[in-house]
Parts: structure tokens; C-alpha cells; sequence
């Protein structure tokens, strides 16, 4: 009895015993509106312009000037926000001039998986958006470039764009730099690897509709700026300092006699890239009528073996014979599929691409020319 009223004693002093704690669910909050924009995780918001700082065009400018001709191409790196894909990084890619070197291609995906692991590990911008392709006389249509810009369509977010940058511009003293993209049509009928006559038709599609132009615009800093500003003022020099009387105004740029040209540099040029092109349309058209030749032929022979197999089963029913079976016309006759047009609208788009580069730069020279004769007149 004594020990069960120690142990009742003992229970007793004892704080009593607290029942397991509930765990409470989590809750969470809406992103604010104000931020709605900026976190776009769905990547809904979409794309409608570029915008490319400074020193990625400086960059890019760099490279096409070293690259030997039109073979700089390197890889953007950015990110987007509220629909503007904002591009602040650069680097360039390796130029081989065997494209089909196995070794080649994988040194190449080697580098640029160094290069971004390099820029994750100092923490920089490190997410591929796009890629860049100097052009000259502003044709940019080739098979690279639209199997490029399809890949990063299909995988990078957003799709990315391809920047083009035409050094034939940069040597008149014009920074060009253009962003497209692959249309929806286009990358439908790529997708499918038909491009057909009737699948273009159907699809609409034309050399001017394969790519689509985004807006763009060009970023500076204020450092940029002001590094700018300082070349367009004039400096006293270190002897006009101690004496003012000496004071003469020294511009950090000399003055530029650039505009006295008549800028018919690139026209012979330009004429002979326009003549190259025309030979190679009509040596594709070539190719292509004499393939829908051998279509016409190989679907003849199949119709005439289909008629003649219908015109002997209807003798043998009315002889009372039992008629022969059909066969597959297809395993007959090796009907060729028709063929791709795709190489025939990428060669319009470039001569386009020349004639209205030559269009710009003649009706130029033929206005500095009417303003030479004025003040020669004079």
C-alpha cells in the first residue's frame, strides 16, 4: 500500500505528458503582381525583342574583323525578362574548315561545355539563348545556319534567336546586327523533313517566310558612354596646359574623309555574288527537273502495269478464268519520293539578300556622286 501511494506520489510530480505535435501544412504564398513577370518559370511570356549590350558587340565585332571571311559564329548568353530575351555574354566558337571531322565536331562541343562550365564556376551569365553568324553583303541563308536555329527552337527556352552582324556594313563604318528566328510554318515542314511542293504550298511557304526579324536594340552602360563621350571631346594637350595662350583644340578622333567616298568598293563584288547565285538556282532547277522526270517516268511504267494487269483480269473473267492477284505497284517499280526544294528557296533568299544590298549601296554612290558633280560645278 505504501508503494503505491509512493508511486502515485511520484506520477504525481511529474509534469504531465504532452501529446505529439501536429505537423501544420505548408502553406504558400501567390508571387506578388508586381513580380509576376519577372518569374516566369512556364515560360509563357513571349519573346518580342532583343536587347544586346555593348560589349557583346564589341565582341562580335572583334571576331568577325580576326575571322578569316564570313566564319565567325559563336554562342549567346543571356537571359529573358518580361519578353525581352537580354543578351550580356559572348564567346566565340572554333572555325574548322572540315565541318564533316568527327574529331572536329566533338572538340567543338568539348570547348563550349568548358567555356560554360568556366563562366557557371565565376558566376556569370551561363545560359545558352542563341547564336551568332557574321554575314557579308547581307546574305546569311544556308543550310547551317537554319539546322542551328532548328536545334535551338527545339531545345532551348524560348527558342533563342540568331544574330546576324554583316561585316560589309562594319567596313562603311555601319554597325549591322539583325536577330531572327524560324517561323511556325517553316519549322512544321523541317520537322517533318517535307518540303515538297505541295507540302510549300500548303504551308505557304516562300524564301521570305522562313525567318522572322525580332526587334532589337543595343544596350550601353554609363561607362560605355562615357568612354564614348571622351573620343568625341576635344582634350588640351600637356604643352597647352602650362600656357593657355598656346590652347588649340585636339580632337581625340581625326577627322574622317570616309564620307568623300563614293562607296562603290563592294558593287563589282556584289554583282559577281549575284551572278554566282543566279548559276547556282538554275543548276538546282536543273537538278530538280530531272528528278521529277524520273518520277514522271517511274509512275507511267506503274500505271501502264496496273492498267495492263486490269485489262488482262477482265479477258480471263469472261473466258471464265479466275483473275490474277494485284500486286504491289511498290514493289515493282522504286518510285523516287520528290524531291526537297528547300536548297532552291534558300538560294532565292540570298540572291534577294544581294540584290538589296546592291540596291542600298548603288543608289548611295549615285547620290554622292550627283552631290560631287554639284561641287564641281561650283
Amino acid at each position: 500500500m505504501a508503494a503505491t501511494s509512493m508511486a502515485a506520489a511520484l506520477a504525481a510530480s511529474l509534469p504531465a505528458p504532452q501529446s505529439a505535435p501536429v505537423p501544420t501544412a505548408p502553406t504558400y504564398e501567390a508571387i506578388p503582381a508586381s513580380m509576376a513577370k519577372v518569374i516566369d518559370i512556364e515560360a509563357e511570356i513571349p519573346i518580342t525583342s532583343v536587347q544586346l549590350d555593348a560589349i557583346v558587340v564589341s565582341k562580335i565585332v572583334k571576331h568577325a574583323k580576326e575571322a578569316p571571311g564570313s566564319s565567325a559564329h559563336g554562342l549567346l548568353l543571356g537571359l529573358d525578362l518580361d519578353g525581352t530575351l537580354e543578351v550580356s555574354n559572348s564567346f566565340p566558337i572554333p572555325h574548322h574548315v572540315n565541318d564533316d571531322d568527327d574529331k572536329s565536331n566533338k572538340g567543338v562541343a568539348r570547348y563550349q561545355a568548358s567555356m560554360l562550365r568556366s563562366l557557371k564556376e565565376v558566376r556569370a551569365d551561363d545560359s545558352v539563348i542563341g547564336f551568332y553568324q557574321a554575314m557579308t553583303l547581307g546574305s546569311f541563308f544556308n543550310q547551317t545556319l537554319v539546322e542551328t536555329q532548328a536545334i535551338h527552337q527545339e531545345r532551348l527556352r524560348h527558342g533563342g534567336v540568331v544574330i546576324v552582324h554583316d561585316i560589309s556594313q562594319t567596313a562603311r563604318g555601319n554597325a549591322s546586327f539583325r536577330a531572327f528566328r524560324l517561323t511556325k510554318a517553316f519549322l512544321a515542314a523541317y520537322k517533318k523533313r517535307n518540303f515538297s511542293t505541295s507540302s510549300l504550298i500548303d504551308r505557304r511557304l516562300t524564301f521570305s517566310s522562313i525567318l522572322e526579324e525580332v526587334p532589337l536594340k543595343i544596350r550601353t552602360n554609363a561607362l560605355m558612354s562615357a568612354f564614348l563621350g571622351s573620343l568625341t571631346e576635344a582634350s588640351p594637350s600637356s604643352a597647352t596646359a602650362s600656357s593657355p595662350a598656346l590652347a588649340t583644340s585636339s580632337v581625340a578622333i581625326p577627322p574622317s574623309f570616309s564620307r568623300l567616298n563614293l562607296g562603290n568598293a563592294n558593287t563589282t563584288r556584289n554583282l559577281e555574288l549575284i551572278g554566282e547565285a543566279l548559276d547556282n538556282y538554275k543548276t538546282e532547277e536543273g537538278n530538280l527537273a530531272y528528278l521529277q522526270r524520273q518520277i514522271a517516268r517511274e509512275k507511267l511504267k506503274a500505271e501502264t502495269h496496273v492498267a495492263k494487269r486490269k485489262e488482262e483480269n477482265a479477258s480471263r473473267i469472261a473466258a471464265g478464268l479466275a483473275p490474277l492477284p494485284e500486286e504491289d505497284v511498290n514493289r515493282l517499280f522504286k518510285i523516287p519520293p520528290e524531291p526537297s526544294r528547300l536548297e532552291s528557296m534558300l538560294l532565292l533568299g540570298r540572291i534577294d539578300a544581294y540584290g538589296k544590298s546592291l540596291e542600298e549601296t548603288a543608289s548611295t554612290g549615285l547620290v554622292k556622286m550627283y552631290a560631287s558633280k554639284g561641287i564641281a560645278g561650283n
